[in-house]
């Protein structure tokens, strides 16, 4: 499987069904008919004649695009581009504004939508679509006036008290793609949709589907969110550094999405020095032409603002995802150190480079110490939260200052709903530090904050990488990593977690299994979930789950040092970690 590949479908693939070859073409004909798009209208087109022909090749593609349907989930829409209803398309947005616009004037007499948009292909032509056909359903409409951010969108929606809001990205996703991310208002406060208006909204898009798009009715009466909307956000979220010290020089890459023109008046509102920027990596590119695949979780992807930060002597290295939802963090090495504390193989397999990505566990780690701190300075009670295959370090955190903890199911449909929330993180570089102000993870929030805490410590003194060694001394040295083992198809999951359930492991290596919680009939407070989760010997623990996007199991795994010095109490980790990564291994294999 290719880069572009990885993280397609976010709401799952169960592979194309049977169809018959005179009903597939009936099917690509009357999808034609209908389609606006003059680019989709050719490719289809030529499809059509191909299989026509009896070409296999394309008959076989003509099936991977209508013998399913792209589904509406938890995570809204994402697909690839293309014509038919399993790609990303005028059709299928239509049908999907549509639907939704059915929902929510179900819901209130009187429902108002925002609509955003970032620099993706199509990006700004379904945003239109999504508000012309809203407004023509009825539902008041607002349209943001430019490109913008995906957290500018959700915090658009508490601030103008929408009843519901519409994001078009595919976020960190290939370049081929995009999608459709909706959030609710009123008592959903601003967060995205969760169970079970996902599957509500779904049942009204399957019956507009029913009908032609033409029969839809459209209207230009829509308004542009007026620019102090975005001039909130910015005052809102520069507030958060209070008055950082100067001199902290850092890089900034905005990986060729939307992330440059807030988080440049976010920094200089805030009064941090301008930062050292990655040009190649600066404005919106819906070609991502500098990197493989547009993640800075992915090997590469910070190769140029490595560059720029050695070249500028940078403390601390910025990166948003291309929608700036996401944060990434990376910090120089000591000369002739390994990246302690890493488990970034990508990063970490070349020390010579002399920096490191944080991984989002750490990052985590540190914000959420960060805003304990500040409770405690403020006297106030709070929750810290994070999605339950985040890093145990959290809930450490919370103990010592004795603050409330939840974990989540994965995503921050999950976490943005925590009751009393002051904090909360996923190990996916998403992290949530003013949820007064948004309901989604923000990357440009957490900058602030992040840069904020490294400019007082360079000012004390210290560095990033110190706060870290502190952290551990402190609270506790916690480790983790992932393993993922991929298999040709996602039809061979079940079996494999199946197998795990009736055959339970009493090791994992030579580690003792103390406990199974298996989540597949809903355990605690959590749903039923397709989640395994070993506790091991001496605390640390390893949860197993089948991938919700690719043919793969994911295993995380968390282990702690508690005793000794900081180095002793890493070294302790790391090696439990190591240890569990090897038997986790093995034990898969053996399940294959």
């Amino acid at each position: 499987m290719t880069p572009d590949d990885r993280a397609r479908h976010e709401n799952g693939d169960a592979g194309p069904a049977p169809f018959d070859a005179d009903a597939l073409l009936t099917a690509a004909r009357t999808w034609l008919a209908q389609d606006p798009d003059p680019a989709t209208r050719a490719e289809l087109e030529q499809l059509i004649t191909d299989t026509d022909a009896g070409d296999a090749a394309a008959r076989a593609e003509l099936a991977d695009r209508f013998a399913s349907r792209l589904a509406f989930g938890t995570a809204g829409l994402r697909g690839e581009l293309g014509a038919g209803p399993n790609r990303m398309n005028r059709v299928l947005v239509a049908q999907a504004a549509a639907g939704l616009a059915a929902y929510l004037t179900s819901r209130e007499p009187a429902p108002t939508v925002v609509i955003g948009y970032d620099g993706r292909m199509n990006s700004d032509v379904f945003a239109r679509d999504t508000a012309e056909i809203m407004a023509g359903a009825g539902v008041r409409t607002l349209l943001m006036p430019r490109l913008l951010p995906t957290p500018v969108l959700a915090f658009a929606v508490r601030h103008l008290g929408t009843s519901a809001g519409v994001m078009v990205t595919a976020s960190h996703n290939p370049p081929r793609d995009n999608g459709y991310k909706v959030y609710l208002g009123g008592a959903d406060g601003g967060s995205q949709i969760n169970t079970p208006a996902d599957s509500d909204i779904a049942a009204q898009i399957e019956r507009v589907a029913e009908h032609p798009i033409a029969d839809l009715p459209r209207s230009e009466r829509y308004d542009l969110v007026d620019d102090t909307v975005i001039d909130a956000y910015v005052e809102q979220t520069a507030a958060l550094a209070g008055t950082p010290p100067h001199g902290l020089r850092f890089v900034y890459t905005a990986m060729h999405g939307v992330g440059w023109e807030t988080s440049q008046r976010v920094f200089e509102r805030a009064g941090f020095d301008a930062p050292v920027v990655v040009r190649e990596q600066l404005l919106p590119d819906p070609a991502f032409p500098t990197v493989a695949f547009p993640n800075p979780e992915e090997p590469g992807a910070l190769d140029l603002a490595y560059e720029a930060a050695r070249d500028s002597g940078a403390d601390l290295i910025v990166a948003h995802d291309p929608d700036a939802d996401r944060l990434a963090i990376a910090i120089p090495l000591m000369p002739g150190t390994a990246p302690e504390g890493s488990t970034d193989v990508a990063d970490a397999a070349d020390p010579a480079r002399g920096w490191r990505r944080l991984t989002g566990n750490e990052v985590g780690a540190l914000l959420g110490w960060r805003a304990a701190e500040r409770l405690q300075h403020l006297d106030r009670p709070g929750t810290l939260a994070a999605s339950l295959v985040s890093s145990p370090a959290l809930a450490a955190v919370a103990r010592k200052y004795r603050l409330d903890y939840a974990d989540t199911l994965t995503g921050f449909k999950w976490v943005s709903r925590v009751g009393g929330l002051a904090f909360g993180y996923e190990e996916a570089l998403g992290y949530l530090v003013d949820p007064k102000k948004v309901r989604d993870k923000d990357g440009i929030s957490a900058a602030v904050d992040f840069l904020a805490m490294a400019s007082e410590l360079k000012a004390a003194g210290s560095s990033v990488a110190e706060r870290l060694r502190e952290f551990d001394a402190r609270i506790g040295a916690f480790a983790s990593t992932q393993v993922s083992l991929r298999f040709e198809k996602r039809s061979e999951l079940p079996a494999i977690m199946r197998s795990l359930r009736e055959r339970p492991p009493a090791h994992v290596g030579e580690l003792r299994v103390e406990r199974i919680d298996d989540f597949s009939g809903g355990f605690g407070p959590f749903p039923p979930s397709d989640i395994l989760r070993v506790w091991i010997e001496g605390g640390s623990r390893v949860i197993v789950r089948p991938s919700g996007t690719e043919p793969k199991i994911k295993v995380y795994i968390d282990a702690a040092g508690s005793d000794g010095t900081a180095e002793e109490r890493r070294a302790t980790a790391d090696g439990i970690v190591a240890r569990l990564e090897a038997g986790v291994r093995q034990l898969l294999q053996g399940e294959r």
